[in-house]
């Protein structure tokens, strides 16, 4: 119970400071933090903040990757709105060390090439360019109990160009809480995105002015750019798994059932634009063949007049997780998902991992 109550408070207190605000909305940078491509929770709008395991959890709540077994090594790629050529790419590899685990995720974006301009020539024609936005995360994670885990990612941000970029640093954290008869009530918060302002520099903010007097000489005039908050955002979430079928007892006094119905619930809290808050099924045969669906709802999503994104709530997904033998060990996966938008045709996430 004492347990149950910290967690309240923290949950209560994070709404408070970080409650949704869409008249800031644009005011922040660095939204690529909020961009999640792996294949298995984009199925679920990223909404398992209470049940997410493994590698995916550094984009919603790190207290899952207390959960790695062994060694995890997971790779996805997703087509960001397609049609609008922009793609993103993650990796990640988790290693459990005598209880504690350890993890090193990387995200890129891959934005296309762009034409250059400049005020001399405004029509291009002088080749192009290609902005580079990456950030690197340091997790680690560790079950305190058999009911509480926690976990805590470090991640450096860098964006910009050949002669211009901004680094920033941030932290995300989050604890997770199972309970019940089969460990089959779940409960998670997490905070993501505390970390500090970023600033655009380099040689691309100075322009050359030339000054004509008696003499013609030229002087270097720097740009001022402000600078921009990072994109907060606290997630709450709960899930309740159904297990049925024939009861199967695999070790004394532990028994397995083929068949898992999963429901979650989540809220989450935009410190810039509108909060989100969904509902989500997934199922699961065997913890090998597993179909999901979700629907996020975010206020005026349902009119393209005040809807501040693309999506429109919908988002699907499957996975196949086969064993390399049986009995269990090692297993690959591979995880498909769209969410559904308007405009573009939609989002297309790929992944593929292994649990070795």
């Amino acid at each position: 119970m004492k347990r149950i109550i910290v967690m309240l408070s923290v949950v209560l207190t994070g709404v408070q400071a970080f409650a949704g605000n869409p008249d800031r909305s644009g005011e922040a940078g660095a939204a690529e933090l909020l961009m999640n491509g792996w294949g298995r929770s984009t199925g679920l709008w990223s909404m398992n903040t209470a049940d997410v395991q493994g590698i995916e959890s550094e984009r919603i709540n790190p207290a899952g990757m207390a959960f790695t077994e062994k060694t995890e090594i997971a790779a996805a790629y997703t087509l960001w709105l397609q049609g609008s050529g922009v793609g993103v790419a993650h990796f990640g590899i988790a290693q459990n060390v005598k209880d504690n685990v350890i993890a090193l995720s990387i995200q890129a974006l891959n934005l296309g090439s762009i034409e250059k301009t400049t005020t001399a020539a405004p029509e291009g024609g002088i080749g192009t360019y290609s902005p580079a936005f990456i950030n690197i995360g340091l997790t680690y994670a560790r079950k305190f109990s058999n009911s509480i885990s926690g976990g805590v990612t470090f991640r450096l941000i860098d964006e910009g160009l050949n002669n211009m970029n901004a680094v920033g640093f941030c932290i995300d954290g989050g604890l997770q809480y199972v309970t019940g008869p089969k460990d089959n009530i779940h409960f998670g918060v997490s905070l993501r995105n505390i970390g500090t302002p970023m600033k655009f520099s380099g040689d691309a903010l100075a322009t050359s002015v030339d000054i004509v007097s008696s003499t013609t000489y030229t002087l270097q005039e720097e740009s001022s750019v402000n600078k921009f908050e990072l994109p907060t955002q606290l997630n709450i979430g709960a899930a309740y798994d159904f297990w049925m079928g024939v009861k199967k007892e695999v070790k004394p006094k532990v028994f397995k059932q083929d068949y898992r119905l999963t429901a979650i619930a989540n809220f989450t809290s935009n410190a810039f634009g509108y909060d989100y808050y969904g509902v989500g099924l997934e199922w699961g045969w065997k913890e090998i063949f597993m179909l999901r669906a979700a629907w996020r709802f975010e206020k005026g999503q349902f009119s393209a007049d005040t809807r501040l994104d693309a999506y429109t709530g919908l988002a699907a997904g499957a996975s196949v997780d086969i064993p390399f033998k049986k009995g269990g060990g090692p297993r690959m996966s591979i995880d498909y998902s769209y969410r559904a938008s308007s405009p573009f045709q939609g989002t297309h996430s790929f992944g593929l991992r292994f649990k070795l």
